[in-house]
């Protein structure tokens, strides 16, 4: 391939023929929707949601979500920390409720009563839990200290989609699957904001 086609393709200015990124995945030994941005992962375990959607409606049905938590507490047991699992865990039992709440309050034969927050603060103040949490887990996974929690050294490491999918290859598939459409959506969403001038 020439200096001046590889440049092309680089520059946008051509696209690569299928034979092209077929060769050039083998090459890097990765997959080719890795090559192509579709997945996080390099074997193309991270399944896009387009894909997704056409497997849920063939019949295949795995609980990813499940799956993708459990790897998270996991990834922020490694860490060493004694704080991080349990911001972790105290933040997605707060999303657990607002769910549930949500729920809860689209049944009619739904008592209110059964929550001590009252049906017009509660989404505020879940909010203002979670953003507690979440600037706790940002400090916690640095080994800081403030907002609460102790300075600690954490074990070093990394934890890219790459050493994910080598340390967990039973998990990985699930949770990154969970971040490629979490992050297709969230571009999907920017792409198609409207901002008012």
């Amino acid at each position: 391939m020439s200096q001046a086609l590889l440049s092309h393709y680089e520059n946008g200015l051509r696209e690569p023929g299928l034979p092209f990124v077929v060769r050039a995945a083998d090459y890097y030994g990765v997959s080719c929707d890795y090559l192509l941005g579709r997945s996080m992962a390099r074997d193309g375990s991270a399944i896009p949601a387009e894909r997704m959607d056409a497997q849920h409606e063939a019949g295949w049905e795995k609980n990813q979500v499940v799956t993708a938590i459990s790897l998270l507490l996991e990834l922020a047991e490694q860490t060493g920390s004694s704080q991080l699992p349990h911001e972790v865990e105290a933040y997605l039992s707060v999303v657990i409720y607002k769910v549930y709440r949500y729920l809860y309050m689209a049944d009619p034969a739904g008592v209110e009563a059964v929550f001590r927050t009252s049906r017009e603060q509660f989404e505020y103040l879940c909010d203002a839990r979670m953003k507690e949490h979440e600037l706790r887990i940002r400090t916690a996974a640095r080994g800081e200290e403030g907002f609460g929690l102790q300075g600690e050294t954490l074990q070093p490491g990394t934890i890219s989609p790459d050493e994910i999918s080598r340390r967990y290859p039973a998990l990985s598939g699930a949770f990154l699957t969970v971040l490629q459409q979490v992050s297709d959506s969230i571009d999907a969403f920017g792409k198609n904001m409207k901002f008012v001038k």
